[in-house]
């Protein structure tokens, strides 16, 4: 990403992601009066989930029509993850990719939907394990990659767990923000409501700021590793001494006796 900005690369930036909102989300810190006989009644547990997944840029705000949300048949994180899966991503990524009117540096996550091999491999079959090592590239082609480069795009993958690069997460939080202000019936229908409301109230200057501060953070994280690589520098150590280093510490000792 710096080298793209070191060289003026004037293509858009979209970012995309997906994000859980439950359906008892709502503020750490409730009203109630002063006898602590009235107060907002929060149901016990998360309650049932949204499915968010969205993209957008900080040159012009979300992508238009590619907002999904859709309810999780479960509330166990393991049940997310089966449902929000290659199958629904990719047919999301490739109407997204749609909505874009140039070609973009499309910006994600390593999660495993995201980064489905084009060809698989039976690498777990003893007999097949050497036939399996010669055939497969050195280089990991990924399906997200083939689409967008097939549709003028290009795939820039996030460094694991550094999601403080993408300006979306910031995005999530003033979503998120928006509906525990707002949810005072925790009902799978009033959040589903809340959740497109509070997504469609994120503004272009919205993303603008966030982008802003995202780049701040890569371009200060840049100089810190160029800083490091200085300080690091290669230490010489002579291990075997050769046999005029010998016969200097020799002559020394004779001059000390």
């Amino acid at each position: 990403m710096n080298k793209f900005r070191r060289n003026n690369d004037t293509r858009p930036i979209v970012y995309l992601d997906e994000t859980m909102v439950n359906q008892n989300h709502t503020r750490g810190h409730i009203w109630q009066n002063s006898d602590n006989t009235e107060k907002l009644k929060v149901p016990i547990g998360k309650g049932g989930r949204l499915i968010v997944c969205h993209a957008g840029s900080p040159s012009f705000g979300f992508v238009k029509n590619s907002k999904l949300v859709f309810r999780c048949k479960s509330g166990s994180q393991a049940d997310y993850h089966s449902q929000m899966n290659a199958t629904v991503f990719k047919k999301w990524f490739i109407d997204m990719l749609g909505n874009l009117e140039e070609p973009c540096v499309i910006v994600m996550d390593n999660t495993t939907y995201h980064s489905t091999l084009t060809e698989e491999y039976p690498k777990t079959l003893s007999e097949l394990r050497e036939k399996v090592k010669l055939t497969m590239p050195k280089e990991k082609k990924y399906k997200s990659d083939e689409i967008a480069l097939q549709m003028g795009h290009e795939v820039v993958k996030l460094p694991p767990y550094h999601c403080q690069y993408n300006p979306i997460e910031l995005i999530w939080a003033q979503v998120k923000g928006k509906v525990d202000e707002n949810n005072n019936t925790f009902k799978m229908a009033d959040i589903e409501v809340l959740v497109n409301s509070a997504l469609d109230a994120v503004t272009a200057e919205d993303w603008a700021k966030c982008g802003d501060h995202c780049d701040k953070i890569q371009e200060d994280n840049l100089v810190k590793e160029g800083l490091r690589d200085d300080i690091l520098e290669p230490i010489i150590m002579t291990i075997n001494l050769d046999d005029s280093s010998t016969d200097e510490y020799d002559d020394e000792d004779d001059m000390i006796n």
